[in-house]
């Protein structure tokens, strides 16, 4: 049995792929300050070690034994970039660069969350690893110096990397109340409960996106992958689905007719997002297994059961004795 360390471990994507490794075997430590994350999510018999990713000192604690690190924390909305540009920014790469000092003494591999916000707007489509990187916030940014530093960490101190840039991510416990939600929990949480969504412009952007089991999937293959080179991959489908096209996918998984609003559209909001898998494919030998419907619907039904955490899923699971 391998120890594996995964920072951010108590939230959305986190919380499934602590799920998968102890479904494989492997033990887990997860290092989490709960600011987005839930207890909730905490996988059962997991050691959590509550604190900031960006304190040095309890990230090599965090680090001691492990087998590898998933790197998963961060503040992810691009509004709290505005509010507070500072606190992300320790955050999302003094955090990540914590992380690569600490995995230097056991030559300990990290796989690590990029994004897509690191190539802005494109005209190109779709948007290949060797893209023009134009960050239009401060999250992409920050990210993209990720990337940057992990390189670093191969070239200088012999760290094995790997970078996987999410597209738009989706699936259960993406919790539609939190202010970090994606469109999708946003969505099916008012569609099913019968209320109005709201489309800001046309509703013809379109975004590329992936369920957290493909996700969760990149990660774990991922670790194998990691080199000093610090290798950097899409983590996408390749399709792209527009907004109005989401929402009545949504309403039809729901039983509804979808009840639309729209409002102005937002200033500086990309317009196309679509990435291209092929290296993902080539190097990870990974397919995208879960396709739009089947996630929504799996989604509208985790809503469905009262939004329940891994904890509660987990204790759903065990046999009655």
């Amino acid at each position: 049995m391998a120890l594996y360390l995964v920072t951010g471990g108590c939230g959305f994507i986190g919380s499934h792929l602590c799920a998968a490794l102890a479904a494989r075997g492997d033990a887990v430590r997860v290092l989490d300050d709960l600011s987005t994350g839930s207890r909730d999510n905490l996988l059962p018999g997991a050691e959590l070690l509550q604190g900031d990713v960006a304190d040095a000192a309890l990230v090599r604690s965090a680090m001691q034994g492990v087998a590898g690190c998933f790197h998963l924390a961060a503040v992810a909305s691009v509004e709290r970039g505005v509010q507070d540009w500072l606190g992300t920014h320790r955050a999302n790469l003094t955090g990540t660069i914590a992380v690569l000092d600490a995995a230097r003494a056991g030559r300990v591999p990290v796989v690590y969350a990029s994004s897509a916000a690191v190539y802005g707007e494109q005209h190109i489509l779709p948007i290949a690893e060797d893209a023009p990187k134009r960050p239009l916030s401060a999250y992409g940014a920050d990210k993209l110096g990720c990337e940057q530093h992990a390189l670093v960490a191969g070239h200088v101190h012999g760290i094995a990397t790997l970078g996987l840039r999410f597209f738009n991510v989706f699936g259960p416990r993406q919790d539609p109340r939190s202010p970090y939600s994606g469109v999708i929990s946003i969505f099916c949480d008012r569609l099913a409960r019968g209320e109005p969504v709201t489309v800001f412009g046309d509703g013809g952007q379109t975004r590329d996106f992936v369920h957290v089991a493909d996700v969760v999937a990149a990660l774990l293959a991922g670790l194998d992958a990691a080199s000093t080179a610090a290798p950097v991959l899409n983590v996408c489908t390749g399709r792209a689905t527009s907004v109005l096209d989401l929402a009545h996918a949504i309403a039809a998984a729901c039983g509804r007719q979808a009840d639309i609003r729209h409002a102005p559209a937002r200033a500086g909001e990309i317009r196309h997002s679509l990435g291209d898998p092929t290296g993902a494919r080539a190097l990870l030998d990974l397919e995208p297994k879960v396709g739009l419907r089947q996630g929504l619907e799996e989604v509208v039904g985790w809503l469905a059961r009262g939004r329940p955490g891994l904890a509660a899923e987990a204790a759903a699971r065990e046999p009655v004795t």
